[in-house]
């Protein structure tokens, strides 16, 4: 890729290679982070492939290092690369918004509204009597996926700004009432929500 001369000159010493290593090991990082979030939200199967690629760019970036231990360049390379590959990761998962959550919204008000206003939004809400600190209270329990999320907490601060909620990550959701995809025909939807689903039964 790089000339013969090139490779001794001080601008790939100083500039081109600790570069390289920086990207390398954000890349590598930025992959482990993934890895084990997908590991703790029970998304298993892309995992090999992920820690695959992830090992081969460690070896690059350590073997370089390993070759050029006087650059104390390539050193503060691999660090930065590591710092930054932490919060690219977690950027990019945030994104993915991959896997289910359930919210838990308790209330002292009348709930009606709210259950009618998430089940016209395609959201399973179970609700539940309950006693608390100051008495009687409701407690709705939707699962949405992560996705979803901002569309439940904005109908709660509108119709029970109030009202107190949670929440927490489901390793595993089967079955249940979630939001039909943008284009998806109710028969697809229907085949996703229930897989033994098939058309005529």
């Amino acid at each position: 890729m790089f000339s013969a001369e090139f490779l001794q000159t001080d601008l790939y010493n100083w500039v081109v290679l600790p570069l390289l290593i920086y990207v390398g090991r954000m890349s590598d990082v930025t992959l482990a982070t993934l890895r084990n979030i997908f590991i703790a939200r029970g998304i298993r199967k892309i995992v090999p492939v992920i820690g695959f690629f992830e090992v081969l760019i460690w070896l690059l970036a350590v073997s370089s290092i390993i070759k050029n231990l006087n650059n104390f360049m390539c050193y503060i390379a691999f660090a930065g690369g590591y710092s930054t590959g932490i919060l690219l990761g977690v950027s990019i998962e945030k994104r993915l918004a991959l896997g289910t959550q359930l919210i838990r919204i308790i209330t002292n008000k009348q709930s009606q509204k709210l259950i009618e206003a998430l089940r016209a939004a395609n959201l399973g809400v179970t609700e539940l009597d309950a006693v608390g600190s100051q008495g009687p209270v409701k407690i709705l329990l939707v699962v949405a996926k992560r996705k979803d999320i901002g569309k439940v907490l904005s109908l709660v601060n509108k119709l029970h700004g109030s009202s107190f909620f949670t929440i927490e990550d489901i390793l595993t959701a089967e079955q249940g009432i979630f939001p039909m995809k943008t284009g998806e025909s109710r028969l697809q939807y229907l085949r996703r929500i229930f897989p033994a689903f098939k058309a005529g039964r």
